[in-house]
C-alpha cells in the first residue's frame, strides 16, 4: 500500500542562536525592530514537509510516494531519496527557479524563527493525482496554495481517503476555503496554535470539526497530543524524548507514523501514539531526516 504525500521539498539551512529570542527582541519597540543574532552553528539539511513525512514513512516500513517539484538545484535531493529507496515517480523539476529554502533559527528555550522561499513549490500543482490500485492514502501538507486546492478536488475525485495537515500553509486560506478542504479531507491534523486558527476561521470548535472527519488529531508539543472522534476528546500522553537536541521536522515524523498507523488500519488513538514516540526520537537528533527507527523497539 502505497500514500502520496503532497507538500514542498526544502533544502533546511539551520541556524542555532544560543541565547534567547525573548532577551533580544523588545516588545515596546517593535515599530523600529533591527535585530541581528550571532549563530555560530549552522549547516544545511534535506528538508521540506514531503521529503520529512516520506522519511519517516520509510523509516517505519511504508511505502510513500512524495508528489513535489524542485529547482534547477534539485539534483541532490532527487539523488538522496532514490538512494533512501524513496519513489521519485511523482516528483518534478522547474527550470529557472530554486528548489524550495527554509532558512531556521532556533534558540537555547527551541524557539523557532523560520525564513522560507517558496520557488518551486509555487509549481506544485503542475502534478495531479490519480486514482491508481496501489495508492490507498494520501496527505496534503504545506505546499503552494493552488497544489493544495487542486490536490484536495483531486484526492476526493479518484477516492483517496487523505490527511488535511495545512501547517504554516495554513494562513493562505480563509475560512470558507478551510471549510471546504475540511468537507474533501477524512482526518485533519494541527498543532494547537493551527487548531485555534482553523477554528477562528472556520467557526469550527474542535468537536465540530471532527465530526465531519473521520478524525482530528491536535499536537501539542511535549505534552503530546489531543485525538477528537465524534465530538469527543481523547488525550494521548507524551513520551520524554532522551535528549533535546533539534525540534525540526518533529510534526513530520508524527505525521509520517499517523500515516504509517493509518496504512494499517489502526485506530486514530493508536496512531497517535506512535506519533508520540517518533517525534521523542526524531527530536534527539539534528535535521528533519537524519534519524533511524528500529520499529519494534519504538513500539515498545
Amino acid at each position: 500500500m502505497s500514500a502520496v504525500i503532497c507538500g514542498s521539498l526544502a533544502f533546511d539551512t539551520i541556524m542555532t542562536f544560543e541565547g534567547r529570542f525573548s532577551e533580544q527582541i523588545l516588545p515596546d519597540q517593535l515599530h523600529i525592530l533591527n535585530v541581528s543574532f550571532l549563530v555560530p552553528a549552522l549547516r544545511r539539511e534535506f528538508g521540506g514537509c514531503a521529503g520529512n513525512v516520506a522519511y519517516s514513512l520509510q523509516q517505519l516500513g511504508g511505502t510513500p510516494l512524495p508528489m513535489a517539484t524542485v529547482g534547477a538545484d534539485g539534483a541532490d535531493y532527487v539523488a538522496r531519496l532514490q538512494t533512501l529507496g524513496i519513489s521519485t515517480e511523482f516528483v518534478r523539476e522547474v527550470g529557472d527557479t530554486y528548489t524550495a529554502q527554509a532558512m531556521i533559527m532556533t534558540d537555547r528555550d527551541n524557539n523557532q524563527i523560520t525564513a522560507f522561499h517558496p520557488g518551486a513549490m509555487m509549481q506544485a500543482h503542475i502534478s495531479r493525482i490519480e486514482a491508481r490500485s496501489d495508492i490507498k492514502l494520501g496527505i496534503i501538507s504545506p505546499d503552494g496554495r493552488d497544489a493544495m486546492l487542486q490536490h484536495a478536488e483531486q484526492f476526493k475525485a479518484a477516492g483517496i481517503p487523505f490527511v488535511f495537515d495545512p501547517g504554516q500553509g495554513l494562513p493562505m486560506f480563509d475560512g470558507q476555503e478551510l471549510a471546504h478542504f475540511v468537507e474533501l479531507a477524512s482526518w485533519v491534523t494541527v498543532n494547537d496554535y493551527e487548531a485555534r486558527m482553523l477554528s477562528d476561521r472556520t467557526g469550527l470548535s474542535c468537536a465540530e470539526i471532527s465530526r465531519r472527519v473521520q478524525g482530528l488529531v491536535v499536537t501539542l508539543g511535549a505534552e503530546g497530543c489531543e485525538v477528537w472522534v465524534d465530538g469527543e476528546k481523547t488525550a494521548v500522553a507524551p513520551v520524554k524524548a532522551e535528549a533535546v537536541i533539534d525540534p525540526t521536522g518533529c510534526g513530520d515524523a508524527f505525521r509520517g507514523a499517523l500515516l504509517f498507523g493509518l496504512e494499517q488500519g489502526w485506530s486514530l488513538v493508536r496512531c497517535a501514539t506512535l506519533g508520540n514516540r517518533v517525534g521523542a526520537h526524531k527530536i534527539a537528533s539534528r535535521g528533519g531526516q537524519n534519524y533511524t527507527l528500529d520499529f519494534d523497539k519504538i513500539q515498545s
